[in-house]
């Protein structure tokens, strides 16, 4: 039998090899006609297959096949509640009734108004933020949090490892459900692979629900490596959320020699934007767990808030299935809105062509751009492009930085010093178009401030590429660019 199953595989390779031509013809046929892409993105694939056919053919069936736009998640139970509150703020902002504390945000407003019709994102301005850039802090926080739950845990992540970090976690978790609290963990199949099936049946057995995001087809087999779950959301009795870039695993409290100190942001949240929150994971349980956590009124009850903050919060998502790239379109138009500074962090600095052109514009017209990126990759094509774009900016008048303790994980974006952008999305094109993501935008001088301050004091622990020692570079490195560059429209 197994010499039938070789001869089987041997008759398929080589029937693939003679007709390696007619396959790659109707791959560009397909790519070409069949399905609406960038064309940046259309000539990278197009260069793939015919410079390294047999891969290119393979990286093809694994990231190449698009995803249909269509509206995944339905929330038809709310969407008269949603579109109610969405109306009335329209029309606060068209008769110039809506008011923000600060008048310097004033000139926000349509970006308001934007997510606003785009992506039915709410603005509310009564919430306290926490910003988190350690991970040691932000588990403690969130386990606390945790622990004074009453009614329900709501826990999304892309990667869950089993390790040390989240046995702590886990055994809140199976505490609190011993007690009657409602507790649900939705992950992505892809980002948790190294979990085991009796890892999610111990969890069901003491009375959590699991849901998977996209199963693997056979087994730990994943063949769609796009269109992933990329969201961190934790959301506990429709009182405090977390969302922002640490998942749950050892590396993230810098316990991994390999990446060393883990420089990451994440927010909780005690307000309003608690409920924008809430709704974004159940529309994304709904679609994974095949139900209709809608109907439960109690999971959308607002609750009486302690601290009673003061900062307006639009929490914005995107993915494959939106209508447009939400989060994407909020970093370019924050871009072309400074007047003074923009920072960025963020590890993956592959941006798309008018973000590019958005920020060489604003560093040549003498505002404060400064970005700051890792000095190692966890991903090395992704690195290596991330170089060379850093590049670009510094001869555009960027300022840039490699962050030198640890790995930089951060995905944040401020301007001005009164609006910024945290969350889940990196500033590449898997994060704009191919994954499902979501962001805070805070429109607040204080809370910004402190995100600024962040960056500020990471400088020291930085190295600035200076446009002398960026030209200085090597031809292996300057290969690896131009390569890696090339492909970045499809990593």
């Amino acid at each position: 039998m197994m010499q039938n199953a070789a001869q089987a595989v041997g008759t398929a390779y080589w029937w693939i090899i003679d007709h390696l031509l007619f396959i790659n013809i109707i791959f560009s046929l397909l790519i070409i006609f069949f399905q609406r892409r960038n064309p940046t993105t259309v000539w990278a694939w197009l260069l793939l297959l015919y410079f390294v056919p047999i891969l290119g053919f393979i990286l093809y069936l694994v990231l190449g096949q698009n995803f249909r736009k269509e509206r995944m998640f339905k929330m038809k139970e709310i969407e008269g509640e949603i579109k109610y509150a969405v109306r009335r703020q329209e029309e606060s902002i068209y008769r110039r009734k809506l008011r923000l504390r600060d008048p310097e945000l004033e000139r926000f407003k349509s970006l308001i108004l934007y997510n606003l019709n785009e992506g039915e994102a709410v603005l509310t301005d009564n919430n306290d933020i926490r910003i988190y850039t350690d991970g040691r802090e932000k588990f403690q926080a969130l386990m606390t949090e945790m622990e004074h739950a009453r009614n329900y845990i709501h826990l999304q992540y892309y990667i869950i490892r089993n390790d040390e970090l989240w046995q702590e976690i886990e055994e809140v978790l199976v505490r609190k459900a011993r007690q009657g609290v409602e507790v649900r963990v939705l992950f992505d199949s892809m980002g948790c692979r190294g979990m085991h099936n009796a890892d999610w049946v111990r969890l069901e057995k003491a009375g959590i629900e699991v849901a998977e995001f996209f199963p693997a087809v056979l087994g730990k087999l994943q063949l769609r490596v796009n269109y992933r779950n990329h969201r961190k959301i934790v959301v506990i009795d429709g009182r405090i959320g977390f969302v922002g870039g640490f998942n749950i695993g050892r590396e993230y409290l810098g316990l991994d020699k390999k990446f060393g100190y883990w420089r990451d942001t994440h927010i909780c949240i005690e307000g309003s934007a608690v409920t924008s929150l809430a709704v974004r994971f159940v529309l994304d349980w709904n679609y994974a767990a095949r139900e209709n956590l809608f109907l439960e009124d109690r999971l959308f009850e607002i609750p009486t808030y302690i601290r009673n903050g003061r900062d307006p919060v639009q929490i914005i998502s995107s993915g494959p299935d939106s209508r447009s790239q939400e989060i994407r379109n909020n970093y370019l138009r924050l871009i072309h809105m400074a007047r003074s500074s923009i920072y960025i962090q963020t590890p993956y600095f592959i941006p798309d062509e008018d973000i590019r052109d958005a920020l060489v514009i604003a560093a040549r017209s003498g505002i404060d751009v400064r970005i700051m990126i890792p000095c190692k990759p966890d991903h090395p094509f992704v690195y290596w492009a991330t170089y060379s774009y850093a590049g670009e900016m510094i001869e555009a008048g960027a300022r840039c930085y490699t962050y030198d303790n640890g790995f930089l994980h951060t995905k944040c974006l401020c301007v001005d010093g009164l609006v910024s952008c945290i969350g889940t999305a990196n500033m590449d094109i898997r994060s704009f178009s191919l994954n499902f993501e979501v962001n805070a935008v805070v429109y607040s001088a204080r809370t910004t401030e402190k995100l600024m301050e962040a960056f500020e004091n990471d400088i020291p622990k930085s190295t600035l590429i200076t446009r002398k020692g960026y030209e200085r570079r090597g031809l292996v490195i300057r290969v690896k660019e131009q390569f890696c560059r090339l492909l970045s429209p499809v990593l």
